[in-house]
């Protein structure tokens, strides 16, 4: 007997999810691969006689995604669907994407309409028939026909009543990573499950990455459990909300109340529990550009087009090397251990309409300027547009955030969990510093500033002395760059 839980199967980063066709009653199972992201397509049952039909779900397209907005559909009631269509777009908590479709049909029934914002993972969008003169005989369904089933807390309950430490598992538990989604019994591999006793972590909140849902190690190790931050005290608590004195004092048409979008709910959540939760303290080098400058200037009169390299690209590349030298700082706070990186992945800030997203510039100590270059280029632009697929923006093992282009001599950056540390990079300015070789004892050199925001819990004020130190010795001898 099937179950009404989310099926999924992970393989090689490609995820398998089941989609149910219903004909008469009968369910039969079909395999569909998708992004190489998380989707869900719960089983359902047609309340009335229907064709053979398939229900496509709002798929989890990322991650943190419990949510999504509807985009404009591609595809119009009746029209053929082949593998690889875009059915709509989606707008998740970091980007827009197209929900291509694997399989060939026809698009007989939209149950979610375009603009339609809050759409939960797993709520039936849209159906699709096998046979063209199947479309018709579809445009009553509704959303209640498909009657996805979810498995119901308060059954399990009655059958048995849950120990008080459960409960106080799943009250402590991120809503968002269920482990109903997977029904009553969890999949897990033996050294994951010894792994989980010993963090004492429940493992049905537990997304597994394995064959058929499979939660393995390095689920175990990945797996943050989130509180959401307590107000220290009722102060604490309207801090945080609007205060009615000051929605009454406003007269009307003095403000606008603009809608969040998903990204930045997001960006909002984490943010806030960054700053709460990671012990953050900042260390701030003066670095004299002059060098740098110059090498720019030279590597890119002789590229003949070939690639144009801006600061931005030198300042990863030099981040890069120091990352090298002080691998310390190239580090993430895993909970119960420290997780030392070996290989070094930028996230790069990128300011969009929709708010901020760090695409990731991968094995950048491997990497050549005109390969960064290009690649920092690329993402930008694919940020800007929300073209970035998923696996663009995950992970990452040190961030920076240039806000050279404006004129910004410094700031403070927030660390992006579990990230250990983030650069931030202000503009050059020509500053008068001591010259020991000129007859005035000064001159005017371009100096930028960068301040370190590094995570206390990971990184000790030396280590990140050690860190800054090194960037600035690179940076003001740009050779170092080539060795």
């Amino acid at each position: 007997m099937l179950s009404a839980n989310m099926l999924r199967r992970m393989h090689h980063g490609v995820a398998v999810t089941r989609m149910l066709l219903v004909s008469n009653g009968k369910v039969q199972v079909k395999k569909s691969a998708l992004y190489p992201v998380m989707a869900k397509l719960a089983r359902t049952y047609a309340t009335k006689n229907y064709p053979a039909h398939t229900v496509i779900n709002m798929p989890a397209l990322s991650p943190t995604m419990t949510t999504g907005n509807i985009g404009a559909f591609q595809k119009k009631i009746g029209d053929k669907i082949e593998p690889g269509d875009v059915l709509c777009e989606i707008e998740t908590d970091k980007a827009q994407i197209d929900f291509e479709q694997q399989d060939e049909g026809y698009l007989a029934k939209i149950l979610i309409e375009t603009g339609t914002k809050d759409v939960p993972v797993g709520k039936p969008l849209a159906v699709t028939v096998e046979n063209e003169g199947d479309v018709a005989a579809m445009a009553d369904f509704t959303i209640e026909d498909s009657s996805a089933k979810e498995p119901s807390a308060k059954s399990g309950e009655e059958k048995s009543a849950p120990s008080s430490e459960k409960q106080s598992k799943e009250t402590s538990s991120p809503s968002n990573v269920s482990g109903e989604e997977r029904g009553d019994r969890v999949f897990a591999s033996p050294l994951a499950r010894k792994l989980a006793e010993e963090k004492d972590l429940d493992l049905s909140q537990i997304r597994g990455s394995g064959p058929n849902g499979r939660i393995i190690k390095v689920d175990i190790e990945n797996f943050k459990p989130v509180v959401a931050p307590k107000p220290s005290n009722e102060a604490a608590a309207k801090a945080t909300t609007p205060a009615a004195s000051a929605a009454d004092a406003a007269a009307p048409g003095d403000y606008e109340d603009l809608p969040l979008s998903n990204m930045r709910k997001i960006i909002a959540s984490r943010l806030a529990e960054s700053k709460n939760m990671n012990p953050h303290y900042y260390v701030t080098v003066s670095v004299n550009m002059e060098k740098i400058i110059r090498l720019r200037a030279a590597l890119n009169a002789m590229a003949d087009g070939r690639y144009k390299l801006s600061v931005n690209d030198l300042v990863i590349k030099a981040t890069t090397a120091a990352l090298r030298q002080v691998p310390e700082v190239n580090a993430a706070w895993m909970g119960d251990f420290i997780r030392q990186y070996k290989n070094v992945d930028i996230s790069m800030a990128v300011a969009t309409p929709s708010g901020l997203i760090t695409p990731v510039i991968r094995n950048t100590h491997a990497l050549g300027l005109a390969e960064i270059s290009t690649l920092a280029k690329d993402y930008g632009q694919r940020a800007r547009n929300n073209k970035l697929k998923p696996e663009e923006y995950q992970g990452g093992t040190f961030t920076i955030s240039n806000l050279g282009m404006f004129p910004v001599d410094q700031f403070t950056a927030i660390i992006n969990p579990p990230q250990a540390c983030i650069l931030a990079v202000g503009t050059t300015v020509d500053t008068v510093v001591p010259d020991s070789t000129s007859e005035k004892g000064f001159k005017v050199a371009p100096i930028m500033k960068c301040t370190l925001s590094s995570d206390h819990r990971v990184v000790d004020g030396a280590m990140a002395a050690r860190f800054t130190t090194a960037l600035k010795k690179i940076l003001e001898n740009p050779l170092e760059i080539m060795l």
